[in-house]
């Protein structure tokens, strides 16, 4: 069976696929594998890495009665390097021929019987606004953990009530807590984060649709032509609430640029340090080195309005830039009880969100 397709929108379309496969040395090499079905007018693309489910189709007249997997990192890039327009495609029973012009290339074909297919959603179709997204979820996504020992802190905690929602996300380390008014209808739950990132590089509309499955614990985001599944993440979720300091004994208001590029300057000494950096806050200034005996060298000082007793507290300053380059307030406030307790970082003129940093213990 040959099937006409514009070279560009099928490789757009793989490459998107490829996002969702697993990347694991897992016995089931279908899992690194794009599935493509064959229907009339149309042929659907999935791909899946048991925790994410993607899919879309592309339109293409005809009787496209077919089933086939190929593992689409050669055949995307193959594509890549044809030119663009028109290609044929060549689904066999082991493989499957790419054709643009003088350009013939074949590719072996996955054992497709037992591919998984995305689970049935039984919820109704929800719209929300992508706005909405676009602006929280990066000021909560980079505090996630990567560590997969523990799923709950690998995910993004909302927390729905009858007042509003919450987005919470913490790694163990720090914690980003967003307090918002009750306007989109998501249900509490923690979704990972990792999957949120490709929700929000895919979104370029103005509403997308979603729809949540209790039964099967499961969410899914209709973004355009692309439909993207998750298993939402089970288990309990830290009780946050507790690290949150309620007194403090100083406050500094800082420039978040000049900051972040005093962090950034110190870092480059820092890394040789445990990627410790020294805040020494005091009347007018916050001096920041790395952590060294010299207290001398390499200090670089940031204007600051200082309110309360001089404090001194260190941090890993891979925190700090994770927090300055994901907020875009002009300037940043700090409250410190002292220097073994948590640090709250608020962006000035915002009330409805804190960061927080658990500060490095020195000598």
């Amino acid at each position: 069976m040959t099937i006409s397709l514009l070279k560009e929108e099928f490789l757009e379309k793989l490459n998107l696929a490829s996002k969702f496969t697993s990347s694991r040395l897992v016995s089931a090499s279908i899992l690194q594998g794009v599935y493509l079905v064959g229907e009339e007018n149309i042929i659907h693309v999935y791909s899946t890495n048991l925790n994410y489910y993607f899919h879309t189709s592309i339109k293409a007249p005809g009787k496209n009665k077919f089933n086939a997997a190929v593992e689409p990192k050669k055949l995307a890039e193959l594509l890549s390097l044809l030119p663009g327009g028109k290609i044929d495609i060549s689904v066999g029973e082991k493989n499957v021929e790419i054709e643009s012009g003088k350009i013939k290339a074949e590719f072996p074909l996955l054992d497709a019987k037992e591919f998984p297919l995305p689970p049935k959603i039984t919820g109704s179709k929800q719209k929300i606004k992508a706005g909405f997204l676009r602006k929280n979820l990066p000021t909560v996504i980079f505090s996630a953990s990567s560590d997969e020992t523990r799923p709950a802190l690998t995910g993004v905690n909302f927390v729905a009530d009858d007042e509003g929602l919450k987005m919470i996300s913490t790694d163990g380390f720090r914690l980003s807590l967003l307090t918002l008014k009750k306007e989109e209808s998501l249900p509490s739950m923690i979704i990972p984060a990792q999957f949120l990132n490709e929700v929000m590089r895919l979104i370029t509309e103005d509403e997308i649709g979603f729809s949540y499955s209790p039964e099967e614990k499961t969410m899914v985001f209709y973004v355009g032509d692309c439909e993207l599944y998750t298993r939402l993440i089970e288990g309990d979720y830290p009780p946050y609430e507790k690290v949150i300091p309620t007194d403090k004994k100083t406050t500094a208001a800082v420039d978040r640029e000049e900051f972040l590029r005093n962090v950034k300057l110190v870092s480059i000494f820092a890394r040789d340090y445990s990627n410790v950096v020294v805040l020494n806050i005091e009347k007018g200034e916050v001096s920041i080195r790395p952590k060294t005996g010299d207290t001398e060298k390499n200090v670089v000082v940031s204007e600051a309005a200082v309110e309360g007793e001089p404090q001194k507290i260190a941090f890993n300053y891979k925190f700090l830039i994770d927090f300055l380059t994901n907020t875009t307030s002009k300037k940043i406030i700090i409250e410190l009880l002292r220097s073994d307790a948590p640090a709250v970082f608020k962006p000035d003129g915002v009330d409805n969100f804190i960061h927080i940093i658990m500060p490095v213990r020195i000598q």
